[in-house]
């Protein structure tokens, strides 16, 4: 080999190892942000739980995850589940926003029919 591969070669794996151990000092930080965001939308569609008590139960139950990774130091895992907990709020809004719109629409599908009832009556 030759003394500048040998010499490039060496740089390369200083740099690598700088670099890892940069990382390994970098550590995840407390996920506050996501968790304050994840307790407020789980809070709001609480609201909701007779429309879509399958959705808001898995908000729960990952937000209660995240707390529980937020004890244990896991930030990765607590950033995730508090995400994952958002979602499925508001996929539990949007699933009591579209029953409500359903049911409404219902309504006026029997109002309208009943109309024309009185109407072919009279």
């Amino acid at each position: 080999m030759n003394p500048h591969s040998i010499k490039s070669r060496s740089r390369a794996v200083l740099v690598t190892c700088a670099a890892l151990a940069l990382a390994a000092c970098a550590s995840t930080p407390e996920p506050k942000e996501q968790m304050a965001v994840a307790n407020s939308s789980v809070e709001q569609a609480s609201g909701n739980a007779a429309e879509a008590p399958a959705e808001l139960s898995t908000a729960r139950d990952k937000l209660a995850r995240a707390n529980v990774a937020i004890a244990k130091k896991d930030f990765v895992l607590a950033r995730q589940l508090a995400d994952e907990a958002a979602a499925d709020a508001a996929l539990a809004q949007a699933t009591a926003r579209s029953a409500r719109s359903t049911r409404a629409l219902s309504e006026v599908r029997e109002s309208i029919k009943q109309l024309q009832v009185q109407l072919n009556r009279s």
